[in-house]
């Protein structure tokens, strides 16, 4: 009996054939905000949804969404090297 050795292959090649492929991986990014983040980091925010390459984010406090506002370049180099493509392009902290 052969078992198939690559079954995730066959499942990202079904989910780009229904258009969900670029769904699936923003879920990821949305997953990843508090590994890729930190602790710290994730105690006070929330990564909410993504639309269009842009990342939004609920802060607890606008002192905090401040402070984010000049770490977002590099969040977003994490975020997409974690993701291994360019997932994120911005990152709206509210």
């Amino acid at each position: 009996m052969k078992i198939p050795r690559h079954i995730g292959g066959g499942i990202s090649a079904v989910l780009r054939q229904l258009g969900l492929g670029t769904k699936l991986r923003q879920y990821e990014v949305l997953e990843a905000w508090p590994r890729v983040v930190g602790e710290n980091i994730a105690r006070i925010s929330t990564a909410e949804s993504i639309r269009d390459g842009k990342l939004f984010v609920s802060v607890v406090h606008s002192v905090w969404r401040n402070e984010l506002i000049f770490l977002k370049k590099e969040i977003i180099e994490k975020l997409n090297k974690e993701m291994n493509q360019e997932i994120v392009k911005d990152i709206i902290f509210r």
